[in-house]
């Protein structure tokens, strides 16, 4: 019998120290994922929404099953029992990962809701509610001024924090201090910490569109491609810095966009989480797959990057946004309005389901 050749996110993710996540609470395609060497997981309510299309035929039945075991609830009650099952679901595929690597892999990321980016104690009560639902919850909040507030007080609360809605050297530094501050406080208390894993996202696609954006708003010209390094290179710049204040917060990146945002950071101590497409897409292609990590991000474009586009310096320098700054960066502006508006499309399509328009026949 033949043997089965090593896909290439197989091999990057065993023959280097890269790890990979799915993009995605869909069961086929976490099963996909984790057979090609993903860790863990993750979800947002795009996400969520995209995962009730696609799985349909299951969702609908069990949310007009919930409503009519909590005939009493609202439509935001129901839709966050939907979130949650997706993710529990999604725990239980990883729960052997979980185990075996003792805390340190084998979770999936369930978002705050995003309506709350403005309230420290409306995160926080909601996390602590997540962190009861399974061992391996990962708990996603936004790296704002407020979201900062929260994680630094749950990872001291023993939650495990993944900061998304992040897109700078800044603010990945900021979380950074923010979870050492959290542990040491813990440890000096005598609490375990081993079995945490905390985690830093950097959105790159998303720098990457902004920079983008701002260039096309501002009347900014510049080379084609530069723009498609900008995520990496603050990825690879905030990483240098973690590694250099030895901070315990694990980077990863997201938002994916092209295969740079994969190939080159192949070899990197960091995660990766990647939507199914370009999973497969990866899988399929001719990319060499070697170690990249320490290749540096081709100077002329930063240089170009520096020298015309004021948006990538502020996500580039390690001191380009204060703490207060964060809410009001494009790219954070951008992202909390796409995940707002897709929470209240998810519930819509609760709605939907809970009052079917009577004009339509069944």
């Amino acid at each position: 019998m033949a043997t089965k050749l090593a896909t290439p996110l197989l091999r990057t993710a065993t023959d280097y120290p890269t790890d990979y996540w799915n993009d995605s609470c869909n069961a086929a395609e976490l099963e996909y994922a984790i057979e090609n060497g993903a860790v863990g997981a993750t979800t947002n309510p795009t996400i969520v929404g995209t995962v009730m299309k696609q799985e349909y035929d299951i969702w609908a039945p069990r949310v007009r099953q919930i409503a009519a075991q909590h005939p009493h609830w609202t439509d935001q009650e129901v839709t966050w029992q939907v979130i949650e099952e997706m993710a529990i679901r999604g725990w239980k595929m990883l729960e052997p990962i979980y185990q075996q690597h003792h805390g340190q892999k084998g979770r999936l990321s369930i978002q705050i809701n995003p309506t709350f980016n403005r309230s420290v104690e409306k995160m926080l009560e909601q996390a602590r509610h997540f962190d009861t639902l399974a061992p391996n919850v990962q708990i996603k909040f936004p790296a704002t001024a407020a979201g900062l507030e929260a994680i630094e007080q749950a990872t001291y609360e023993g939650l495990n924090i993944n900061a998304t809605e992040s897109f700078t050297v800044s603010q990945a530094l900021a979380v950074g201090a923010a979870v050492d501050r959290a542990l040491a406080r813990r440890e000096a208390e005598g609490h375990d910490t081993s079995w945490m894993s905390p985690i830093c996202t950097i959105m790159i696609g998303r720098t990457d569109d902004w920079v983008k954006k701002s260039c096309e708003r501002d009347g900014i010209t510049i080379h084609p491609g530069a723009a498609d390094w900008a995520g990496i290179a603050v990825f690879k710049r905030a990483a240098a810095i973690f590694k250099e204040r030895g901070y315990r917060a694990r980077l990863l990146a997201a938002a994916y966009r092209h295969h740079l945002h994969w190939s080159e950071l192949i070899g990197g101590d960091v995660s990766m989480t990647i939507p199914a497409n370009w999973q497969r897409l990866f899988n399929s292609s001719p990319v060499e797959v070697r170690d990249r990590w320490s290749d540096p991000v081709p100077a002329a474009y930063v240089e170009e990057l520096q020298r015309h586009v004021p948006e990538f310096v502020k996500a580039f320098e390690p001191d380009g946004l204060s703490v207060p700054e964060f809410d009001g960066y494009g790219a954070t502006m951008r992202t909390l309005r796409a995940f707002i508006s897709s929470y209240w499309e998810l519930v819509e399509t609760i709605d939907d389901l809970l009052i079917p328009n009577p004009d339509v026949r069944a």
